[in-house]
């Protein structure tokens, strides 16, 4: 088992997190993303241990393409399972048996914190944080299609070496995006995500993530996710009941709403009441087609992958190959 932990302006909380990861790790790999504080040179000056590893980034690529540095260089190193923990001390290394349990007894495919499972878990989350990781959840259940999960932008992680194998690393996001697109890369393999509840810490570390920045830049990833999503598995890798409903209740709802919405422009126009027959011939299609589109929506939340698929899955002829 390896831990990949990518490192952007954490000299002063790296040591901390160094010093919870117990002897279970046999490697290392800390990642410095072109950090101006020399993250890189700081962990091997002064807490250099042999199962340590530094990885350098000659420019920043973010929080995801220092993650992807460390991958290549586990799956490269032989890894079976890869644990991804940030380096500003809100994680506890101490955590990691608990993190991949599930995947060790064969539960799960893909491991993640879940700082949302007790209220008490939440007492140290400031509360902006609190109130954007509830929106972020409820755009990525939708983008992902994991309605089972919560705390999507949760940093630690554990994935086994062949479903990381799988996933053409080249596409996945490499800034803060990261974990979002993780999630939609791994319901397209069908892979099984277990939510571990774990509180975190904060402390007096700084993020570098705007949120006016992020919730323009996360809402349109969301959205062009969810589409390429929706139609990977109902339309291009299969077809369904499910697929009908979306299809005919989008284009009931639509005619519906636009017929309605015109017919009470031109009543509105000529003063005149809208027949009850118009009315009717409105609300029907719209009525139907909604109810479609809830049955749509019903099946995509009960379709969440519940059989592991390590193991199962083609492995690429390298490592960040699909």
């Amino acid at each position: 088992m390896a831990v990949v932990i990518p490192c952007f302006r954490v000299r002063a909380f790296i040591a901390e997190v160094l010093a919870t990861i117990g002897p279970e790790v046999w490697r290392i790999y800390v990642v410095d993303d072109a950090c101006p504080e020399a993250s890189g040179d700081f962990v091997e000056q002064e807490h250099a241990q042999e199962r340590l590893k530094v990885l350098r980034n000659p420019k920043n690529l973010g929080v995801g393409g220092a993650t992807l540095h460390g991958y290549r260089q586990a799956l490269a190193d032989g890894a079976d399972i890869i644990v991804k923990m940030d380096g500003d001390g809100q994680m506890d290394g101490a955590q990691i048996p608990n993190l991949i349990q599930p995947l060790r007894k064969g539960w799960a495919d893909y491991a993640k914190g879940n700082r949302f499972y007790d209220l008490s878990y939440l007492k140290p989350m400031p509360w902006l944080r609190l109130v954007g990781n509830s929106g972020l959840s409820l755009l990525t259940k939708i983008s992902s299609g994991y309605w089972n999960i919560m705390d999507p932008t949760n940093g630690f992680t554990a994935i086994h070496s062949s479903l990381l194998q799988a996933i053409n690393l080249d596409k996945v996001e490499k800034r803060y995006f990261f974990e979002s697109d993780m999630l939609y890369q791994l319901y397209l393999l069908r892979a099984v995500i277990w939510d571990v509840p774990m509180s975190a810490r904060y402390s007096n570390e700084i993020s570098n993530l705007k949120i006016s920045r992020a919730l323009f830049e996360f809402s349109v990833k969301h959205w062009a996710r969810t589409v390429k999503r929706i139609f990977y598995s109902y339309f291009l890798r299969d077809f369904q009941v499910g697929s009908i409903m979306l299809v005919a209740g989008s284009i009931l709802t639509v005619f519906g709403g636009g017929f309605g919405s015109y017919n009470w422009y031109l009543a509105l126009a000529s003063g005149g009441a809208t027949p009850l027959g118009t009315i009717m011939l409105a609300a029907l299609p719209s009525l139907v087609g909604l109810q479609m589109l809830l049955t749509f929506l019903l099946g995509d939340i009960q379709a969440v992958p519940i059989r592991p698929v390590h193991g199962l899955l083609p492995k690429p002829e390298s490592p960040h190959a699909s």
